[in-house]
């Protein structure tokens, strides 16, 4: 049973607890009053003339004389206001208190002035004087002290969290909204109780997840390394393309551990303040010395590790470079670290500072990789065990029909899968549901209300059809799967091709890769009398790119020869490291490779034009065909003897020329 609060006991008093932003809301509604309760407009103010006049005439009921400020206000008698009114905006009265003021000079004499009016009038219209210093104490008190007052209560209430921790418990480290806690680090200690990853639920990644249990076996047993004469690494570096596990394998760690898991990002330590970042990691490293042996694990550390000197805009007293100076001096400096392992995670480590890289402070990069095909499976495996599945449903083909994929697309498509089976009214997911959400993660939303012209279907049809042709008979193109004219993200019809997971491609590889990009343009021409379409934009984005990097970084160049200019540090961008002469070279090689990839794709497509026809027309009709539709009319896909097929056919038309 629940327990009564105290407070409930009759013999007890009751506690009245008091919420102070009732108190704030009433401080605020009464300086809003004194503001703006005004009864009626501002005193108007008149010269000295005015006021005698008004005094002979017998309105002035009461005139306040302030002799240190040479101010007097005016009081009208309550039957003589309406008078006066036209001297006001619209013509409304004050209703309060003074109606009126003037002000003086020091030759001005209020005693002599006002006695000498007020001898004239009867006694019943003499009007009452009242003359005064105004020592203002109260006045010079109030200027000062209120708005102290307002700025104490309005910090109070901006930082009311003040000495709570970032997850607004007690004993954390502190941070939060505190302004004195800036420079803490915010940091989270990661309580077992409440991390459920564990290394099982980490499929895939052999080499990666071996050596991350390796590290936690360093904090557990020791002695069972540095009784050799071995010490154990300061820190390992996770490093892969987005969505691979990094993290995941982070929680992981943090789960298995029986040591403290401090966790935090790399955009944590960047502030606007001055000084902020390297406080921060001098914290975070004095906690977890505390606390030894423990792990610290900063993700995306690229955010303050980018390479010194590099950041444009900024001098080299940058703060983004102080936090990372700190950094490098504690995870390997004149100070003891020891038995604290710090854990990174980065997809760009080719622009961390080459300090942070080396050995010593990060002994390991371990490289979480895509998954292969039996990775992927286990992938499937672990995300699909929520999914109710259809009895017929087929791990081996999905898997198969989604290489490319990370951990976090896998999860993303058995998301999608799930979806698309319950908008369909089904009681389970099958394989056709799963192929759905692969070409709606890939190819993006369908677009249902997109309404293609007949010429515009025919065009899209037969461009598609030619990136099929040329990838089912080009060797070195990676084998169809699916071809679709239905309008998906940006594209009105896409062509899907299952790569073999190469490790490394060939110089025919890529320039039957290129064929198949540029075959949707010939085909469109070679339909539409030579006049191109728009449609081929992404298609020689990609072939440019190909292009450009088999004479400037790959060596695949005779006139270039085995030169690279690759910027490990740029990635894939382009830049000049050479003359202008050199550069015309370039550009001269690659449209020399360009219009040799052409020529060959429109000879391919000329050669088996009635075949291309007949799959066009075969697209226009089903709009979505597979693979079996393509080898129905071309035969088998095209590897060893497809190209010796090849070769006899580019014979026998050259026999017949």
């Amino acid at each position: 049973m629940p327990q009564k609060p105290n407070n409930t006991d009759p013999r007890k008093p009751k506690i009245i607890r008091i919420n102070l932003s009732w108190l704030y809301i009433i401080l605020l509604v009464a300086i809003g009053y004194m503001l703006f309760n005004q009864s009626g407009p501002a005193p108007q103010k008149i010269e000295w003339a005015q006021v005698r006049q008004m005094m002979l005439d017998g309105d002035v009921k009461e005139i306040h004389f302030i002799r240190n400020d040479f101010k007097g206000t005016i009081t009208i008698q309550p039957d003589k206001l309406g008078k006066y009114a036209g001297m006001y905006v619209n013509g409304k009265v004050p209703t309060r208190s003074p109606h009126f003021f003037f002000l003086t000079s020091t030759k001005f004499d209020p005693e002599t002035e006002f006695a000498a009016i007020n001898e004239t009038l009867p006694a019943e219209s003499q009007v009452k004087i009242i003359m005064e210093n105004d020592a203002r104490i109260w006045a010079n008190i109030l200027e000062w002290i209120v708005p102290l007052v307002l700025l104490f209560v309005l910090w109070g209430w901006m930082f009311r969290g003040m000495g709570r921790n970032m997850g607004g418990g007690p004993g954390g480290p502190g941070g939060g909204m505190n302004p004195f806690n800036v420079g803490k680090s915010t940091g989270k200690l990661a309580d077992k109780d409440k991390v459920n990853v564990t290394f099982k639920d980490v499929a895939g990644l052999y080499g990666a997840k071996e050596e991350v249990m390796e590290i936690v076996d360093f904090l557990k047993n020791p002695k069972k390394y540095t009784s050799l004469g071995g010490k154990i690494p300061k820190g390992a570096l996770l490093v892969g393309p987005p969505g691979t596990g990094k993290t995941l394998l982070a929680k992981a760690v943090a789960g298995e551990a029986d040591v403290p898991f401090f966790s935090i990002s790399g955009s944590d330590f960047v502030e606007m303040f001055v000084g902020v970042g390297a406080s921060r990691v001098r914290d975070l490293f004095a906690q977890a010395k505390e606390k030894a042996p423990c792990i610290v694990f900063i993700d995306e550390i690229d955010a303050v590790g980018r390479a010194r000197g590099k950041n444009v805009g900024f001098s080299s007293n940058d703060e983004r470079e102080n936090t990372l100076n700190q950094l490098l001096t504690e995870m390997d400096g004149f100070g003891s670290n020891s038995g604290v392992i710090v854990l990174a995670a980065t997809n760009r480590a080719d622009i961390l500072d080459k300090a942070l890289m080396r050995a010593g402070r990060f002994d390991r990069q371990i490289q979480v990789t895509l998954p292969d095909l039996n990775e992927r499976k286990e992938i499937f495996q672990v995300h699909l065990k929520p999914l109710k599945l259809a009895p017929d449903f087929d791990l081996e083909l999905i898997a198969k029909n989604t290489p490319g994929f990370s951990g976090a697309d896998i999860a993303n498509v058995c998301n999608e899968a799930a979806l698309t089976a319950a908008r369909r009214g089904k009681s389970d997911i099958n394989n056709q549901d799963f192929s759905d959400a692969v070409d709606r993660v890939v190819g993006g939303i369908e677009r249902k209300k997109t309404i293609m012209s007949p010429e515009e279907k025919r065009i899209t049809a037969f461009h598609e059809a030619g990136h099929a042709v040329a990838g089912w008979l080009l060797p070195g193109c990676d084998p169809v799967l699916k071809v679709s004219i239905i309008p998906r993200g940006q594209a009105l019809g896409i062509t899907w091709m299952l790569p073999d997971e190469k490790v490394t491609l060939s110089k025919s590889d890529m320039m039957d890769n290129m064929c198949s990009l540029v075959a949707g343009r010939v085909a469109e021409e070679m339909v539409n009398n030579g006049v191109p379409c728009t449609g081929a934009l992404s298609d020689f984005e990609r072939m440019t790119k190909i292009a450009y990097a088999m004479v400037s970084y790959y060596g695949m160049s005779k006139k270039i020869g085995n030169i690279s200019f690759y910027d490990p540090q740029g990635g894939y961008e382009f830049t000049k490291p050479y003359s202008e002469k050199t550069a015309e070279l370039i550009d001269a090689e690659v449209k020399s490779i360009v219009d040799e990839v052409t020529a060959k794709t429109r000879k391919i497509l000329t050669d088996n034009w009635d075949g291309l026809t007949k799959l066009a027309e075969l697209l226009i009709e089903k709009e979505v065909i597979m693979a079996e539709d393509i080898e129905e009319l071309f035969g088998p896909k095209a590897g060893k003897h497809g190209e010796e097929r090849l070769k006899k056919e580019e014979t026998k038309t050259n026999e017949t020329e």
